[in-house]
């Protein structure tokens, strides 16, 4: 069924939503548009996969080069921080040309970069660099497939339209599993090469499937972000999803680099354990945004907070790879679904504004995410250890634990959607 319901970046006070609050409610799957839907989740995933490829590449790219811990650190964080940057930029052009056309072109630039990387080879650390940035946005696809889907769903289905989209994050999986055997058997700088192929291939399937939802919002300009950003509940958002996917996809990048050099795997065995880690996260991120629509945002996002930081708190003490496998599946399930729970907050104080306010969000995500895999390398080189910066991330899921403790009250008294947070 290809009718735009509603959307929460309509006016919630115009005629479209009154008209369609008159509706009787529909299923999820009766609801908006599956093609789009579908677009949108392989658009993302393959668009993950090479955000995070330098992170399973780097053991072997450390050894090439001859990288500093601190070095192969700045190296799997900097595509999560120009991603951030990116995702904003993405906000912008997804409102002004339509999320189809923007990821078509964000598509075509990662795809670009990574066969001009081939071909010319990347033999320093600079290159790396470069190549961050390149794939920086790959990254910022975040802020072009959620409200290419969204915007065709009512707002009972938004936790689960947007997990689902998000459900793209599984893309780092691929990643994990394959780009380590590839690199084991080409060579690394042929992987770059190689993910040009189902890169090409989705973003054929992307343009055929993926449709622009009728009516679109008007376009946003820089100013408007600049007026979210002088509301308080804009920064409690985003900086309870820079915890969430900031964690999420810091570790992600980061942990071919840990079962490496902390237990003395091969990279490919661990690519193998990163793989189940972020699989657990990953599937869970719809479920995130069900049980966000079942119990409240905040009721699921404090659990989160709390499983995440006492799981993170034991990596930080395990002594065999067994324990912190475990450990870590735990912690990527929690903040998994702590991902799906944001965004179902989102919408609810932000319906007019949703597009922007992805935008944003999505920047502290990543951000988070740069935080994370960067201080773990700074940890390492200058301690000899990675628990120091597992321990700090901890210490801020705890702090936004208490944070969204204390606002909780002043939210359910305030918003108009308060039943649902």
């Amino acid at each position: 069924m290809a009718t735009a319901f509603w959307r929460p970046d309509q006016d919630p006070a115009g005629s479209p939503a009154d008209d369609v609050r008159s509706k009787p409610a529909v299923s999820f799957w009766q609801a908006g548009h599956a093609p789009t839907l579908i677009a949108a989740f392989l658009y993302f995933d393959l668009a993950f996969m090479v955000w995070v490829l330098l992170g399973p590449l780097a053991p072997e790219i450390s050894r090439t080069l001859g990288l500093t811990p601190a070095q192969k650190g700045l190296m799997v964080a900097l595509p999560t921080l120009a991603g951030a940057l990116l995702r904003v930029v993405n906000g912008l052009l997804v409102d002004r040309i339509g999320p189809k056309r923007a990821g078509a072109m964000n598509q075509g630039i990662v795809i670009l970069g990574l066969f001009l990387a081939w071909s010319t080879g990347i033999d320093s650390f600079g290159g790396t660099l470069a190549l961050g940035l390149i794939l920086g946005f790959a990254g910022a696809s975040f802020a072009i497939a959620l409200p290419l889907a969204s915007r065709w769903y009512p707002p009972e289905h938004q936790g689960k339209a947007m997990g689902l989209a998000g459900m793209g994050n599984s893309g780092t999986v691929f990643a994990a599993l394959f780009a380590p055997t590839l690199a084991r058997l080409f060579g690394w700088n042929a992987v770059l090469g190689l993910a040009c192929i189902p890169l090409a291939l989705v973003l054929c399937l992307y343009l055929v499937l993926a449709k622009d939802a009728p009516n679109p919002p008007a376009p946003r300009k820089l100013v408007d972000y600049a007026a979210l950003l002088r509301q308080a509940d804009a920064w409690w958002l985003m900086a309870f999803y820079a915890v969430t996917f900031g964690g999420f996809v810091g570790l992600a990048a980061s942990l071919p680099i840990y079962f490496t050099d902390q237990f003395g795997l091969s990279t490919v065995v661990a690519g193998y354990c990163t793989a189940g880690c972020v699989f657990a996260g990953s599937l869970v991120r719809p479920l995130g945004g069900a049980l966000a629509d079942r119990i409240g945002g905040v009721k699921a996002l404090m659990m989160v907070y709390a499983v995440a930081a006492i799981a993170l708190i034991g990596v930080s003490q395990a002594s065999g790879l067994p324990s912190a496998l475990a450990l870590f599946v735990v912690a990527m399930l929690a903040l998994g679904t702590g991902n799906g729970s944001v965004f179902q907050l989102v919408p609810q104080r932000f319906q007019a504004e949703i597009g922007v306010m992805t935008g944003l969000v999505g920047m502290a995500g990543g951000v988070g995410g740069f935080y994370l895999a960067s201080s773990l390398g700074l940890a390492k080189q200058f301690t000899g250890s990675f628990a120091p910066g597992f321990l700090i991330f901890a210490c801020l899921a705890v702090v936004a634990l208490v944070s969204l403790a204390k606002v909780k009250t002043r939210w359910r008294a305030t918003w108009k959607t308060a039943a649902r947070i």
